[in-house]
């Protein structure tokens, strides 16, 4: 082997050997696509921490039903650390770079994590369908105890779906497979057990408690539109009663008060003194001024009460419709993310003949993440307690 001549040919200044030997220049629509990725992990990672600080300083979101958006929270978390940094560098490389073992972890951690959120999704809508219909026995059931036991459910189920198909993956020793970070398997089982466990029985388990507790909502918002009518109707005949009012509408403020305590000027009327006549006129007075006061807070209130009735069936379908786009949102958001990557994941693991390109399978799978960016904010933001924790964070307030 001719050294020099070897010498001369790795250093020859000609350009286009000089800029074989420079490092490849990355395309500006991969750093594009890789800064977009890192805002959408950052910002998961971001709002699921304020909801999980939310709830874990402020004491009136201390309640068993926010356990389960706190678990929900922590879960996204953990897609948004565990999961996604991985497949941007798995995206971005377009290989796999950090070995097997490393390989079989984050998929374990992937399928546990999305599965563990989506179930959490079903876990929720368990909670308010009870919560909805069975509100007086479930109101003492739901405590902080059976709320753990729900989030330590999900878990396991989680686990139980996502193993089986890590355990039996299986591996390819040809050269093509060896840089690629994927789950094979040569049985369709696997698939099944897989997606109907993961998403389509949760799928079907969430829009029919939904659409039970949309129908629930609705028949309230009928009897409380009902009832408003009928006491408008008393009340605009002059034969309005005040107990007539079901417990906490109009009855925790006239019907059920206590009296007050009996102040020294009304007891200068009722009881014999000995005090002087001028004091007593002046008792009198105060006396005959604090019960005209009282009727015209009566008044008023018996005004403001009139026109809340006149407004109920406005109200009651107001609230109604933002029920329905509540729903409608977090079921939307839910299937848009999820329902693509499933249906590929069927189609392409019992189609022999089917096949997806890198690009689109990638894309599938990060819309599925970007469920765990919009659970936060659909979960909490229609909540106004949350709303008030969230702009104290916000603005670092101590008073929380």
């Amino acid at each position: 082997m001719d050294f020099g001549n070897w010498t001369e040919g790795v250093f020859s200044t000609s350009t286009s050997e000089y800029e074989s030997l420079e490092t490849p220049v990355v395309p500006t629509n991969k750093i594009l696509l890789t800064l977009t990725l890192s805002v959408l992990a950052i910002l998961t990672t971001f709002f699921n921490c304020l909801v999980i600080t939310a709830i874990g300083v402020t004491r009136k979101l201390h309640h068993p039903a926010n356990y389960l958006i706190c678990s929900l929270a922590v879960t996204d978390l953990f897609v948004a650390v565990l999961v996604m940094p991985f497949s941007i560098m798995y995206i971005q490389k377009e290989r796999w770079v950090m070995g097997q073992a490393v390989c079989t972890i984050w998929l374990s951690v992937d399928i546990t994590c999305c599965t563990c959120s989506i179930l959490h999704l079903a876990a929720i809508a368990i909670d308010r369908y009870r919560a909805i219909t069975d509100a007086v026995e479930y109101s003492r059931k739901r405590t902080g105890a059976r709320a753990g036991a729900m989030v330590a459910v999900v878990w396991l189920l989680s686990i139980l779906i996502s193993l089986p198909p890590i355990l039996w993956r299986y591996y390819s020793g040809d050269a093509e497979h060896e840089d690629q970070c994927i789950i094979t398997h040569h049985h369709i089982t696997f698939t099944l057990y897989t997606t109907f466990g993961a998403f389509y029985i949760p799928l079907l388990l969430i829009l029919i408690l939904y659409y039970k507790i949309y129908r629930a909502a609705q028949t309230l918002y009928m009897r409380r539109e009902a009832s408003r009518a009928s006491r408008h109707s008393c009340m605009t005949n002059g034969s309005m009663i005040p107990s007539t009012y079901p417990a906490g509408e109009g009855a925790g403020e006239i019907g059920a008060q206590s009296p007050e305590p009996i102040s020294p000027a009304e007891k200068s009327i009722s009881e014999p003194s000995t005090e002087e006549p001028p004091r007593v006129r002046v008792s009198i007075k105060a006396s005959h001024f604090k019960s005209r006061r009282l009727e015209s807070r009566s008044e008023s209130r018996n005004e403001s009460r009139r026109s809340q009735l006149s407004q109920g069936p406005r109200i009651s379908g107001a609230r109604e419709r933002k029920a329905a786009s509540t729903l409608g949102l977090i079921i939307g958001a839910f299937v848009i993310c999820w329902l693509p990557f499933f249906v590929k994941e069927v189609v392409v693991n019992t189609c022999s003949s089917c096949s997806i390109s890198m690009e689109m399978e990638a894309f599938l799978t990060w819309l599925g993440y970007i469920n765990s960016l919009i659970n936060p904010l659909i979960y909490t933001i229609f909540n106004e307690d949350f709303k008030k924790a969230f702009q104290r964070l916000i603005r670092c307030s101590h008073y929380l």
